[in-house]
Parts: C-alpha cells; sequence; structure tokens
C-alpha cells in the first residue's frame, strides 16, 4: 500500500521572465508585465509529496522532520529572498518560470529521497497560478 506524505513550505523571490536572445518588443509581446526589466517578485507557496510504501519498523513514508529540514536547506535557503535571475546558478541559462522553478526545486530534493520513492512538486506562483512536477 501505498501513502503520499506532503509538506507545505514557502518562499520569496523576484524574477524576469525573457529570452537574452530576443528583442525587448518580443520579450514584452510574449512574456507581458513579467519581462519588467526592473524584476517584480512572488510570494511562493511550496507542497512537496513523497509517495511510497509505509516502512513497518518506523510507521512512515519519510520522516517530516527529514523532510522539513530538507526542504529548509535545498529550497528555502537557496531562493528565499533572492533574484533567481542574478543570484540562482540554475537560472543564469533558463527563464525562471514556474514550471522551471519546480523543475530546479525537484532536482534539488530527488538524490535526497529515497529512490523507490516517488517525489511530487506543486508550486503555487499565485493563489491562482500553480504547476505541479513529479518527473
Amino acid at each position: 500500500m501505498k501513502v503520499k506524505v506532503s509538506r507545505k513550505a514557502h518562499f520569496n523571490a523576484a524574477h524576469r521572465l525573457y529570452r537574452k536572445d530576443w528583442n525587448d518588443e518580443k520579450n514584452t509581446q510574449v512574456f507581458g508585465k513579467c519581462n519588467n526589466p526592473n524584476y517584480h517578485g512572488h510570494n511562493y507557496e511550496l507542497i512537496v509529496s513523497v509517495t511510497g510504501e509505509i516502512d513497518p519498523e518506523t510507521g512512515f513514508v519519510m520522516d517530516m522532520k527529514v523532510l522539513k529540514d530538507l526542504i529548509a536547506e535545498k529550497v528555502e535557503d537557496e531562493l528565499d529572498h533572492k533574484n533567481l535571475n542574478v543570484e540562482v546558478l540554475e537560472f543564469k541559462d533558463i527563464n525562471p518560470t514556474a514550471e522551471n522553478i519546480s523543475l530546479v526545486i525537484w532536482n534539488k530534493l530527488r538524490p535526497h529521497i529515497n529512490k523507490n520513492h516517488e517525489l511530487e512538486v506543486v508550486l503555487y506562483e499565485t493563489p491562482r497560478n500553480f504547476v505541479t512536477y513529479s518527473g
């Protein structure tokens, strides 16, 4: 029997959606206000879920304290109050869209989660806009 356990977290970050190889007109046409050259920010809400078999010894799929600490170290400490375009290496060459941010978060966490467990990242950029990545 598989069970999904989830942990919520949040972080604040600024970004600008644009492509360096496009002119200002095309960037504005495609990305609109999100192409603001002075950047803009979001209060991101994050839900990380791990699905797997319950360990018969502990009764856990995953120790939630371990998951909490992992999210704090690999996500919150690295992304919170940062300009994603400027301060986060993973976004030097990729656009920090919600889709790409969720993939980066998944890649940061995946090596630290039991390989037999599934990992899912749900990232809310706004209360109405969110993405889900599960690898």
